[in-house]
């Protein structure tokens, strides 16, 4: 009975000094920073890109 406690012992100690969780964690807040950053930078494109769709749009509508 002792030797059993001993390894389950040992073994949640040796689970506690993994830092897997903490590297889940990490990798969580990088996907969501480059996922705010992404959406941002299509959000203040997306204007332009509109305008600049449209005046070429009205050019070759003009242009024909």
């Amino acid at each position: 009975m002792i030797t059993q406690y001993n390894f389950i012992k040992a073994w949640i100690a040796a689970q506690a000094k993994t830092e897997r969780g903490a590297s889940l964690v990490e990798y969580a807040l990088l996907v969501a920073l480059i996922a705010v950053v992404c959406i941002g930078a299509v959000s203040v494109l997306a204007g332009g890109a509109k305008q600049t769709f449209s005046g070429v749009g009205s050019n070759l509508s003009a242009a024909s």
